[in-house]
């Protein structure tokens, strides 16, 4: 059901505590939307020449409640049945949850994980191997850095003890109390890509041999892949302040969202070797040219991003401290209208959606971060019915 909305005391006392960051920890504040063309991006076209679009308005309804009770849900995985995969940030437990009943299965927890602050056990991934082999990757904190580990997980052993021992396939990512970024899955490519945050040190984001503030992609080994920008590194994009969202369009594009400060949050069309601007520009940069510019972005106040997905022609996006769902329609890699917000303070903060694979989306809560106000239920997992 609808949430409450915040009183003002407590959106006067996040506001407080997010000086400085837009993590999400704020109360949504008034739509403030700016729209415009990508700068130095083309439109894809069709196979008869013309860039296909998406309708400019769209709609959204929630057909049902797939599931509650969750504790700090962030990342999630969909197993090839459909079955969901969901990550518990602060336990480091991992649940699968059924995408008809909605019942809920712990697998297992992913030793070493120590969740502090923004971080934890985060992103989930199955490869399209599965069938084969199995294995779930998942990325979380550590006492010492923010890594990537692969585990093989049995259905057919007791429920709590489905995951075998962790085999970590890259390490090394910087870790800090904010900005781990935490979002990994397989492209189309069958590579492993992986956002990471600059733990609040900006000058990682610049750095070319840092791991902070970075979009990589690796092989399932974890192994730099042939084709990237630096043939014996990882690191795919760079410029980066937190990326927590990743998605493929249908034409095999990468999109991110980006955490922005105080000023603008960000969807970006990721190019090999592009420089996304963190710290010298946090949003549209004034048309320097060395910058990769955003598609779209957006007030801090009405965003905060964390997951995206791509189904019907746009571009859906989570927000944390905007507590909304927002759609981009896009014509190829061009906006064809303003971004249309929805369920604005309905259920809170939002985390991650994915597709649900029949056209529709799964759309997950975080009102159980320490950073939301959770109510009844919270958090839950929403079925959506989208156009």
């Amino acid at each position: 059901m609808p949430r409450r909305t915040a009183t003002a005391a407590l959106t006067a006392a996040a506001l407080l505590l997010a000086a400085g960051c837009s993590s999400g920890d704020d109360a949504p504040g008034p739509a403030e939307t700016s729209t415009g063309p990508s700068r130095g991006a083309s439109a894809s076209a069709s196979p008869h020449g013309t860039p296909s679009a998406a309708p400019a308005k769209g709609s959204v309804k929630v057909v049902d409640t797939l599931t509650t009770g969750l504790d700090s849900p962030w990342g999630v995985a969909v197993l090839p049945g459909g079955d969901l995969l969901v990550a518990s940030r602060d336990t480091g437990e991992i649940l699968k949850v059924d995408a008809g009943s909605g019942r809920k299965t712990e697998l297992g927890s992913v030793p070493g994980v120590a969740a502090d602050g923004e971080g934890g056990l985060l992103g989930l991934a199955v490869a399209s191997t599965f069938g084969a082999d199995h294995l779930v990757y998942a990325y979380f904190t550590t006492a010492s850095d923010n890594r990537i580990a692969r585990m093989t997980y049995d259905d057919k052993r007791p429920a709590g003890d489905q995951l075998g021992a962790p085999d970590t396939v890259f390490k090394g990512i910087p870790k800090g109390h904010i900005h781990n970024g935490g979002r990994i899955a397989f492209g189309p490519d069958k590579m492993l890509y992986a956002g990471t945050g600059e733990t609040g040190d900006g000058d990682q984001a610049q750095d070319k041999d840092s791991l902070g503030g970075k979009i990589l992609r690796m092989t399932p080994d974890g192994e730099p892949v042939h084709g990237n920008p630096s043939a014996d590194s990882v690191v795919y994009s760079y410029g980066h302040r937190n990326v927590q969202g990743l998605a493929w369009d249908a034409e095999d594009r990468l999109w991110a969202s980006e955490f922005g400060q105080n000023t603008w949050d960000e969807l970006n069309l990721i190019r090999p070797g592009g420089n996304y601007g963190w710290p010298d520009a946090e949003g549209r940069s004034g048309g320097k040219s060395s910058f990769v510019q955003p598609v779209e972005q957006w007030r801090t106040a009405d965003a905060s991003p964390s997951g995206i997905a791509y189904a019907k022609g746009s571009v859906w996006m989570a927000g944390l401290r905007g507590e909304r769902l927002w759609r981009i329609p896009l014509r190829g890699t061009e906006p064809v209208a303003k971004p249309q917000a929805f369920l604005a303070g309905k259920y809170g903060r939002l985390r991650t959606v994915v597709p649900t694979g029949d056209g529709g989306l799964w759309l997950v809560t975080s009102e159980t971060d320490k950073r939301g106000t959770p109510e009844k239920g919270d958090d839950r997992i929403l079925r959506l019915k989208i156009t």
